[in-house]
């Protein structure tokens, strides 16, 4: 599991954060974000769907991501 910190970034830098550190997974992977941007839930959710990856919030700042394509 790769951390990555996003702490005091602001939309939509947790999501294209997130989205370069994907690169570099294979299938199955997964990424703990830590993000207290309050879009960030909203944000990752539709990127989610569009990209065809996996999120679930743990809680208000800490996010597990999955890669999925």
């Amino acid at each position: 599991m790769l951390p990555l910190n996003c702490l005091g970034m602001r939309c939509p830098l947790p999501i294209i954060e997130s989205a370069k550190a994907l690169k570099s997974l294979v299938t199955g992977d997964q990424i703990s974000l830590q993000s207290d941007d309050p879009a960030t839930w909203v944000d990752l959710s539709a990127w989610a769907r569009m990209s065809g990856n996996e999120v679930l919030q743990i809680d208000k700042t800490n996010f597990l991501i999955t890669k999925r394509r």
